[in-house]
């Protein structure tokens, strides 16, 4: 007989682990606590993101890592600036009679319709004609300000002043136009409508490039690395100047405001009658005024977290602005086409040939008739109207039915501008349907302009790394995969 193998321990069913470890020597070994062989190993799964979260993860990202549309908010705000600009002009002979002392519409009326209606308007704080010819000055040159992207961020709120100071003074005066420019000059506030095309963006151009330069002869004298020299060029305040013209814009206009609280100026509280519940206009305009300080001084002196922050919170204001400015543009048209559909004159086509045959809508009184003489065409402008303005905001996730539809439409208000003599109503709409405008149609056509003022006016551009064409612009995006299939092009 042959004596029996001896009994191996019972091992474990998981065969992945070693057999045996080896511990450090120099560590004693402590108790374990007695194992059940038969009790499986529990080991913790990795957290795995759900497609929701994934989702929410991506769009905060979206929101928050950059401004969106920096061409398209540039284009509202020389469409807006440019209008209320020409309206001014054309109204200078007659501005004492609509909107100063000598309006019909006097300055107690003014007052206690706007103590109904809880509106704002700077024109209240006195009836003289020196105060009005001053805050009719501030409200054009704001406006060519705002224009030229000339410190767009100052010029916004400025352009938002005069705007609703203005029309809040005679509310009777005006048209359709005039509703869209008092709710875009309140959205440009928020926005960073400067990034592109603007004084501000060549400026900036200007001062990356002269920091650029003082980086390399500064790594070149001290034996830096070009990658230490780039990122002093990043740090925020690394080649900034002083900003004097800024930081005495800002003083001057905090010194007005400051006399304008003192003194008890009309509609001038803190937390009653302003833009939103319980927020005055004080409220509001202090907190842009510390705002506008606060970002120069972390630029500045605050380089890290304190920028990031700010930065993170204008770019979700930015974004947060441009998508309230494309919903708005929805409900006017989906409201008017509904609206529209809803009269007897629309459904039987026969509405247009109504404002055509008007003395006071006919401009071109040969050219209304030969319009409005032809049934079918009457027709066809008429149904079409209903259609487009309906079915627009049905196609903004159809890139070229899209584009389609915001051709006719823009289309459409040039021939009311010319056929119906309402210019700046047109040019109110063309411009709010501009944020729809594709990216890849404003480059090109930036690109035409840019090359069309260097044939006539030729300059001398010295070489480097920022001598191309653009003035400040940020790259195109022009790819077909994700930027270009975007509501905004």
């Amino acid at each position: 007989m042959t004596s029996p193998m001896p009994q191996q321990p019972p091992q474990s069913k998981n065969t992945s682990q070693p057999s045996h470890t080896t511990e450090p020597t120099d560590v004693p070994q402590q108790a374990h606590a007695p194992h059940d062989p038969q009790a499986p190993d529990v080991t913790p799964a990795p957290y795995g993101e759900t497609r929701i979260e994934r989702a929410v993860g991506r769009l905060f990202g979206r929101a928050t890592g950059r401004a969106l549309a920096p061409y398209q908010t540039a284009v509202i705000r020389i469409g807006f600036s440019a209008t209320w600009l020409l309206f001014l002009l054309r109204e200078w002979p007659h501005r004492l009679t609509l909107y100063g002392p000598d309006s019909p519409w006097n300055l107690d009326m003014a007052r206690r319709l706007l103590d109904a209606n809880h509106a704002f308007s700077v024109l209240l704080w006195s009836d003289g004609r020196g105060w009005f010819e001053c805050v009719y000055l501030m409200a054009v040159a704001s406006s060519a300000a705002l224009l030229l992207g000339w410190r767009t961020r100052t010029m916004s709120v400025l352009f938002m002043l005069g705007v609703i100071s203005l029309q809040n003074r005679s509310v009777f005066i005006g048209d359709g136009g005039d509703n869209v420019i008092h709710l875009m000059s309140m959205y440009l506030v928020l926005t960073r409508c400067g990034q592109v095309w603007s004084l501000d963006a060549r400026r900036a151009k200007r001062a990356r490039a002269a920091a650029e330069a003082s980086a390399a002869e500064m790594s070149a004298d001290d034996g830096e690395a070009p990658g230490e020299a780039q990122t002093a060029v990043r740090t925020p305040g690394t080649g900034r100047g002083r900003d004097l013209t800024g930081i005495v814009l800002w003083a001057v206009l905090g010194l007005a405001l400051a006399v304008a609280q003192l003194t008890g100026s009309y509609a001038l509280l803190w937390f009653d009658n302003g833009p939103f519940p319980h927020i005055g206009w004080s409220l509001v305009l202090w907190g842009l005024w510390v705002a506008h300080g606060l970002w120069w001084a972390v630029q500045r002196y605050a380089p890290g977290e304190p920028r990031t922050v700010l930065d993170t919170l204008t770019k979700l204001a930015h974004n947060g602005a441009l998508l309230v400015i494309m919903v708005e543009v929805c409900l006017v048209y989906s409201t008017a086409g509904w609206y529209k559909i809803q009269g007897s004159r629309w459904q039987d086509g026969t509405a247009v040939y109504y404002p055509m045959h008007l003395d006071y809508f006919s401009p071109w009184p040969a050219l209304s008739q030969l319009l409005g003489s032809n049934g079918l065409m009457v027709m066809l402008i008429t149904y079409g109207t209903v259609i487009v303005q309906v079915a627009f905001p049905f196609t903004l996730f159809n890139r070229r039915l899209k584009n389609v539809l915001l051709v006719i439409m823009i289309c459409e208000h040039l021939s009311i501008a010319f056929l119906l003599g309402l210019p700046f109503f047109s040019l109110a709409m063309i411009a709010a349907d501009a944020v729809f405008l594709p990216t890849n149609f404003l480059t090109w056509l930036s690109a035409r302009v840019s090359g069309l003022r260097e044939r006539l006016f030729p300059r001398t551009v010295p070489a480097g790394p920022d001598a191309g064409p653009g003035g400040g612009e940020p790259p195109a995006r022009t790819e077909h995969g994700g930027g270009g299939h975007t509501l905004v092009g």
